[in-house]
C-alpha cells in the first residue's frame, strides 16, 4: 500500500485548493513544498520594519471571493480564521496631470460618475457590466470550468441553440476582440478608458492581445460586484487557514521537502524521492509547478520517452513579461494631492490606453519601460492591523518589468543586460519619482522601502520563471484549451496518475484556485 493517496509538489493556491478538498473527502494526502514557508506567492512579512506587514506578492482576493472555491471552502476557511477586508472603492486611475476617476462597489454611482465624465460613458458602462451579469452562467463555466468535458460540449450546445450558431460565433468574435478595441469603440473619454487599461497587464495580456476585452468587462463586473478585498493580517493568513483547515482533514504538509524526482514504476507514477534522497510512495502525484520544471527537472530521464506533442510543446512554451515589486513603510497617513483616494484598494498610475500600450511592449523588447504603469495598494486603508497606529503601508506592483534585461527604454540606466541590485534599484527610483509627483511630502514620510526585481521573484518562487507570476504568456495560444501546450487536456500528463496543475493550467493564473478545485473533483468521483 503506498504511503499516501496524493502527493501535491508545490503549496501556491491551487495546490491547497486540492488538498483541502481531497482530504475534506477522506483522501491521504500530503504536500511537499521546498521553501522555509507554505503559500507560493501568498507571503506575509515584516520586510521594511518590525511592525510593518507586506504582502510580497500577491495582495487582492477578488477572484477568490467569486470563485467556485470559495463556494466550496469559504466556510471551512472561515473556521479557521480566514477573514477579509473591504472598501466600497476597489480601484481608481490617476493621471500624471492629477485627474483621477474611481470605481466604487455601487453601479448607480459609477453609472452617475462615468457619465458626469463624459455623456453616455456611464450607459456604456453599465450594458458592459450587465452583459457580463447576463452571460455569467455560460461565461464563467467557460472560463473557469472543465474544457475537455461532457458538460462544457453540452454548454456550448445549449449556447449554440439558444444563440443560433451565427449568435454563438458572433459571441465568440466579440469576446476575442482587445481591450483597446472595447475601450476605444465604447468610450469617449481617455480618462474611463485609462480606468481599465491597466488591468489587461494583470491577466498577463497588453492592450492589444486577443480576448482583452471579454477580461476586460470581467474585471469590471467582478470589482463591481466584490470590490478588491485584501485578507485580515495579510495574504499568510489565507495559508494559515488552508493549512488549518487541510490538517483537521487528516492532511500533512511539509515545507524545506525539495522533490527532486518523480518515481515511475511501470511507466506509472509510483511516487517521489526527495533531495535527501527519500522516497515516499503514492497513488497519485499531483505538480503544482511551471511546465520547464515538470519536464526538465522533477521528469529528468523520462524526457526522450515522452509523446513528441509534449516536448515539441515544452520548447515551443513561452513565459511573459516579468513583475516589479516594490513596498513602502510610511511615517502618517498617505496625503494624495488629487482628493477622493484616501480608501481605494488599488490606484493605477497611468495616463492612457497608448500609456499601458508604451509600457507593456517596451517591457516585452526586454527594455526598462521610460514610464511604467504602476499599482499601488493601501492595504492598511482596509485592514489597519498591517502596521502600527499613525503609519501607512504602500503595495506597489509594476506588471510590464522585462524578464530579461535588454537595455533602458529612456538610456539613463546602465544594465549590463542583467537584473542586478543596481538595476534594480535605479529602476525602483524611477518608479518613486512618478508616485512622489502625486503625494504630498512622501520623501520625508519614507521610513523604509524594500523592491523586488524579476530574478529576486524567481530566487524566492521558481516557478516564477524571469518573474513571470502568470505561470506563462497567457496569449490566446497558450491558454483555454492550449494551456499550457497545444495538445493539453485537463490535468493530464502522458504519465498514468501524474497530473499538472497551477497558474501553467487551464483555468489560468489567479487566486481563484480553480486547477487545483477541478482536479480533486475528478480525483474524489
Amino acid at each position: 500500500m503506498a504511503d499516501y493517496d496524493h502527493i501535491i509538489v508545490g503549496s501556491g493556491i491551487n495546490s491547497l485548493v486540492a488538498a483541502a478538498m481531497l482530504s475534506k473527502n477522506g483522501k491521504r494526502v500530503l504536500v511537499l513544498e521546498r521553501e522555509d514557508r507554505l503559500g507560493g506567492c501568498m507571503r506575509t512579512e515584516e520586510i521594511t520594519l518590525p511592525g510593518f506587514h507586506h504582502d510580497v506578492m500577491a495582495a487582492t482576493f477578488v477572484l477568490f471571493l467569486t470563485s467556485p472555491v470559495h463556494d466550496a471552502l469559504g466556510a471551512d476557511l472561515a473556521r479557521h480564521g480566514l477573514e477579509f477586508c473591504h472598501t466600497q472603492h476597489p480601484t481608481a486611475v490617476l493621471r500624471p496631470d492629477g485627474s483621477s476617476l474611481v470605481l466604487t462597489t455601487d453601479r448607480a454611482t459609477n453609472v452617475r460618475t462615468f457619465n458626469a465624465v463624459s455623456a453616455g460613458d456611464g450607459d456604456r458602462h453599465k450594458k458592459a457590466v450587465e452583459t457580463v451579469e447576463a452571460d455569467a452562467p455560460f461565461l464563467f463555466a467557460l472560463l473557469g470550468g472543465e474544457l475537455w468535458s461532457w458538460s462544457t460540449a453540452r454548454l456550448m450546445i445549449g449556447q449554440a441553440w439558444k444563440r443560433g450558431l451565427r449568435g454563438l460565433a458572433a459571441w465568440m468574435g466579440e469576446a476575442l476582440r482587445p481591450i483597446r478595441a472595447w475601450l476605444e469603440s465604447s468610450y469617449n473619454s481617455q480618462l474611463v478608458q485609462a480606468l481599465w487599461a491597466p488591468w489587461a497587464l494583470h491577466t498577463g495580456l497588453t492592450t492589444e492581445s486577443a480576448y482583452g476585452s471579454q477580461m476586460g468587462k470581467v474585471i469590471a463586473f467582478a470589482l463591481e460586484a466584490a470590490g478588491a478585498p485584501v485578507v485580515k493580517g495579510g495574504a499568510g493568513q489565507a495559508v494559515a487557514a488552508f493549512k488549518g483547515l487541510i490538517e483537521a482533514n487528516g492532511g500533512e504538509l511539509r515545507t524545506g521537502a525539495d522533490v527532486d524526482q518523480i518515481i515511475l514504476r511501470d511507466g506509472k507514477t509510483a511516487g517521489v524521492r526527495l533531495a535527501d534522497g527519500n522516497e515516499i510512495t503514492a497513488s497519485h502525484v499531483i505538480c503544482s509547478v511551471a511546465p520547464g520544471q515538470l519536464y526538465n527537472r522533477l521528469l529528468r530521464g523520462e524526457t526522450g520517452k515522452l509523446p513528441e506533442e509534449v516536448t515539441s510543446g515544452l520548447s515551443q512554451f513561452r513565459h511573459g513579461r516579468g513583475n516589479f515589486q516594490l513596498h513602502y513603510a510610511i511615517d502618517g497617513p498617505i496625503r494624495w494631492k488629487t482628493k477622493g483616494l484616501e480608501d481605494v484598494a488599488l490606484i493605477h498610475l497611468a495616463e492612457s490606453v497608448d500609456s499601458v500600450s508604451k509600457s507593456s511592449n517596451e517591457a516585452e523588447r526586454g527594455m526598462l519601460p521610460a514610464t511604467p504603469t504602476i499599482c499601488v495598494g493601501q492595504p492598511h486603508r482596509l485592514d489597519p492591523s498591517r502596521c502600527p497606529d499613525g503609519k501607512s503601508i504602500l503595495w506597489l506592483q509594476i506588471p510590464d518589468a522585462p524578464r530579461t534585461v535588454k537595455g533602458d527604454a529612456v538610456g539613463k540606466i546602465e544594465t549590463g543586460g542583467v537584473w542586478n541590485e543596481a538595476t534594480r534599484e535605479a529602476f525602483a527610483d524611477r518608479i518613486e519619482a512618478i508616485l512622489a509627483n502625486h503625494i504630498e511630502g512622501f520623501a520625508d514620510s519614507v521610513l523604509a522601502r524594500k523592491a523586488y526585481s524579476p530574478v529576486d521573484l524567481e530566487t524566492m518562487n521558481i516557478n516564477l520563471v524571469g518573474g513571470d507570476p502568470y505561470g506563462g504568456s497567457c496569449a490566446l495560444d497558450q491558454f483555454f484549451i492550449w494551456r499550457p501546450f497545444a495538445h493539453s487536456k485537463n490535468n493530464a500528463t502522458a504519465i498514468e496518475n501524474l497530473h499538472h496543475i497551477g497558474a501553467s493550467t487551464h483555468p489560468g493564473p489567479g487566486l481563484g484556485g480553480g486547477s487545483g478545485l477541478l482536479l480533486a473533483k475528478r480525483l474524489s468521483g
